[in-house]
């Protein structure tokens, strides 16, 4: 079996192929891997920071090559691109630090001389299986801290961004990190399978049907694991909002990279008084997005699944506002579109479409917005627009999400604060800063009492 990406532009262009190595080879890996996280760990944490501080200057050398490269291989709109790469860099840049932080504590013992302490401690190898959408930050934000913390690191990247994983193998590899320490396997399911029943800790990030059973196989054999698993996500406008400026938020968490953010609006609920003015100023934002902001969907079937629900949705008497249909072009795009009027049972009120789209809803007041929002197992993330203070607070408080933005677009990320979902969004650890140093490590409790000598 060989893996293949193609250019979602323009179909046609074979970015990257790679023999899909098999369970044998992931398995061979991942021995390898545990052979060498030794090595790695007594580097200390001088050799180990110095080591991702090189990752991190790398990208950055290269930073115009892999934005480029990208635009190319999951249609990534350019300037997109050069901000993810921006990101990926600072985010080793960050974590080369994290190897001189505190891994533990001292405490006093409850009768008598001694000492009590606590360490943190690598688990060993850590199997990553990362998606498209984010294919040089979300392996970064994985890998850097399990390294920095001293795992060893085997990477298992989607189909369709095997050439920027590659490419960011060679570049780790350049940096001068020992051999086997940072292994790239492009495959598929039965790699990925695999790669989960070797590992020593796993973190995952995809689809929620895939992400359910990687917990399940991970929880069997009674290792850690983390998995994101998407989200459904809702941004609440209130009548005292400038309706202006929440459009053009919405606008980009919408269509923005063509919507294909596990952090982007798919429900706009407008409160009160809000629905006619957020209604045109919306209209008005998303038939402003161009290709240079959206770009297209990452392939066909993801094209034809959008366009499917959208022509169900009108069936059952939605409303499109704006969009809905395919340009007359190369590449699989899709024009960003507004739905209204879509009833609560449709799956495009109930399911993540990964695609320039949202529903418009409308809600009497505060409370009812709340609890549409909070309508799904999948929330990610949400986002409130108003100018009200106590009503931002209230409803910071109430929303099932694990990040809430406030006059900001639901679709943003600070990689040193914890990333990860509420209910069915998200399972385990959370992701990024402290929080993933905490989830690749294990905590020991360690006695040191007197010997008895003189």
């Amino acid at each position: 079996m060989t893996i293949r990406s193609y250019n979602p532009a323009d179909p046609a262009d074979l970015v990257a192929e790679a023999p899909a190595p098999g369970a044998e080879a992931v398995q061979t890996a991942v021995a390898r891997a545990r052979a060498a996280q030794a090595g790695w760990l007594a580097a200390g944490a001088a050799g180990r920071s110095a080591a991702l501080t090189k990752v991190a200057e790398k990208l950055e050398a290269n930073a115009e090559e892999l934005a480029q490269l990208m635009v190319r291989e999951v249609g990534k709109p350019i300037a997109e691109a050069r901000g993810e790469v921006a990101r990926a860099v600072a985010i080793w840049r960050y974590n080369a630090q994290a190897p001189f932080a505190a891994s533990g504590a001292v405490h006093e013992t409850a009768v008598g001389p001694g000492l009590l302490l606590t360490r943190r401690r690598p688990y060993g190898v850590a199997g990553l299986i990362t998606p498209w959408n984010f294919p040089l930050a979300i392996p970064s934000w994985k890998a850097a801290p399990a390294l920095a913390v001293g795992n060893a690191v085997v990477l298992k990247p989607s189909s369709e961004a095997i050439g920027l994983a590659v490419r960011l193998g060679e570049l780790v590899a350049e940096a001068g990190l020992p051999a086997d320490v940072f292994t790239v396997l492009p495959g598929g399911g039965a790699e990925g399978g695999t790669l989960v029943g070797a590992a020593d800790v796993v973190s995952f990030t995809g689809s929620t049907g895939v992400g359910r059973q990687v917990v399940r196989t991970a929880t069997e054999r009674g290792i850690p694991v983390q998995a994101e698993l998407g989200g459904l996500n809702s941004a609440l406008v209130l009548p005292d909002a400038d309706f202006e400026l929440a459009a053009t938020h919405l606008a980009a968490a919408i269509a923005g990279y063509a919507g294909q953010k596990c952090t982007a609006t798919s429900r706009v609920i407008a409160v009160g008084a809000a629905y006619e003015p957020l209604r045109a100023a919306l209209v008005k934002a998303l038939a402003q997005v161009d290709d240079t902001a959206c770009g297209p969907v990452i392939n066909a079937a993801s094209r034809d699944e959008i366009t499917t629900a959208v022509a169900s949705a009108q069936e059952a008497g939605a409303e499109v506002l704006t969009g809905g249909g395919v340009p007359d072009r190369d590449g699989w795009y899709l024009d960003p579109t507004l739905v209204t009027g879509v009833p609560v049972d449709h799956p495009l009120h109930r399911e993540e479409f990964f695609g320039p789209i949202a529903v418009l809803h409308a809600a009497a007041d505060l409370d009812e917005a709340i609890a549409l929002a909070n309508d799904t197992p999948y929330t990610l993330a949400a986002s409130v627009h108003t100018r009200n203070l106590d009503a931002a607070l209230a409803a910071a408080d109430r929303l099932d999400a694990g990040m809430i933005r406030v006059n900001a677009p639901s679709s943003g990320v600070d990689y040193h604060l914890p990333f990860g979902g509420a209910k069915g969004a998200s399972h385990g650890g959370r992701e990024q800063g402290q929080a993933a140093l905490d989830f690749y490590t294990q905590s020991r409790t360690v006695t040191l009492l007197p010997g008895g000598g003189a």
